[in-house]
């Protein structure tokens, strides 16, 4: 599977993006993807993940809820991230993930990652 991060840059705070993650290959396989994120000279953490099966459970970090939304289109094998009420504290590297199986999503564990795009809030 590849996945191909799009849609960061610099945005004033309070602003919004919206991420996408397109991905290709195998993707029959694919059970969720996930978004993470990091700042240098820290950890990567969860944001937010999506089931692609007909119910789509979605899943988010308790820091991001009510401010950024996880969607999906099928048809295209993309998923989105829109993020509003931007904070500088938002601002990281932010990378999509993809899991085949469900223990993957409980565990945060995933098989495959795409390149990153960097995010950046401005105060």
């Amino acid at each position: 599977v590849q996945l191909q991060a799009s849609g960061g840059g610099l945005v004033q705070a309070g602003g919004s993006l919206r991420l996408s993650c397109a991905a290709s290959g195998r993707t029959f396989n694919i059970y969720a993807t996930g978004w993470f994120r990091q700042v240098p000279g820290k950890e990567r953490e969860f944001v937010a993940a999506i089931t692609w099966g007909g119910s789509a459970n979605t899943y988010y970090a308790d820091s991001e809820k009510g401010r950024f939304t996880i969607s999906r289109d099928s048809a295209k094998n993309t998923v989105y991230l829109q993020m509003n009420s931007l904070k500088p504290e938002d601002t990281a590297v932010y990378y999509c993930a993809v899991t085949n199986t469900a223990a993957g999503v409980i565990l945060r564990e995933y098989d495959y990652w795409g390149q990153g795009t960097l995010v950046t809030v401005s105060s």
